[in-house]
């Protein structure tokens, strides 16, 4: 574990763990969580003899809260600022809802020679805010909305979140685990709430259309269909057809947490897609 300082001085922190020979998967988290959420993929590849390295994006987990750079942009060329340190050849970038934004705008950003595969997993691609061009993505007063309930009391917001829509807890018989609930709440309350509130205008309002387009790499598309957070079918499916070497992986009544919630069956295909 460690940091590196970016351009503009900000501090990322990281975790890098395995042989430093041995293929890397590269983790990137979601909103508004950090390296952490990542516990159960890192443990499986590490046991199956990849190295792997997840990092906290900045203003969130033990990464500098500063209070700009809360972008697409600014989030790309900060894991372009990791691999370079850590010297990463060919990793697989596997990115979680915002993670799987920030992986396909570095990959479109900064190029494919250090990129052997890509997976978007719940991943808010193409566009999540409803436009002329997106009629079926979501209204942007959904998106206010989630601002000023985190300005008023992003605690009580944190703690809503998990217990809710994000694992399907709100779902009819559906086991909720409070050990699941309260991770995510501590990692949440551990960023920056600049960070956080920016945050969800870089993953709702980014159009990442070109950026699909451009990737030529093999990407996986994994998504649940009872997505609370991430709507199936205004993400996955057009994200699949837009990249030029995609493969769409449906999850039946799967939640957006699905790599918590479900993490047997993520991982055992992510396996399959890494070595395959």
């Amino acid at each position: 574990m460690g940091y590196v300082t970016t351009k503009d001085g900000v501090e990322i922190f990281y975790k890098d763990w395995g042989p430093r020979d041995a293929q890397v998967i590269f983790f990137h988290h979601g909103w508004p969580l950090s390296a952490d959420d990542w516990d159960a993929q890192m443990l499986f590849f590490l046991a199956n003899g990849y190295r792997v390295i997840a990092h906290d994006r900045r203003g969130h987990g033990r990464s500098s809260q500063v209070w700009d750079g809360h972008d697409m942009d600014h989030y790309a060329d900060d894991v372009a600022a990791v691999v370079k340190q850590l010297d990463v050849k060919k990793a697989v970038h596997v990115g979680h809802s915002t993670g799987g934004g920030e992986v396909i705008h570095y990959v479109a950003r900064h190029g494919e020679e250090r990129v052997a595969k890509a997976v978007l997993v719940s991943a808010v691609p193409p566009l999540m805010v409803k436009t002329e061009a997106n009629p079926g993505g979501l209204p942007k007063d959904v998106f206010d909305g989630f601002q000023s309930q985190l300005a008023a009391n992003r605690a009580q917001f944190y703690l809503d979140i998990p217990t809710g829509p994000f694992y399907g807890y709100n779902r009819p018989g559906v086991q909720a685990s409070e050990g699941v609930i309260r991770n995510w709440w501590r990692q949440g309350m551990m960023g920056s709430a600049k960070a956080h509130y920016d945050g969800i205008v870089a993953f709702s309002q980014t159009d990442f259309t070109e950026d699909l387009k451009r990737a030529t790499v093999p990407v996986l598309v994994m998504h649940g269909d009872d997505d609370q957070i991430v709507p199936y079918a205004d993400s996955a499916p057009l994200s699949a057809k837009l990249l030029k070497n995609g493969t769409l992986k449906t999850y039946p009544g799967f939640p957006h947490g699905m790599p918590t919630t479900h993490a047997d069956t993520i991982n055992k295909d992510l396996l399959a897609f890494v070595r395959g």
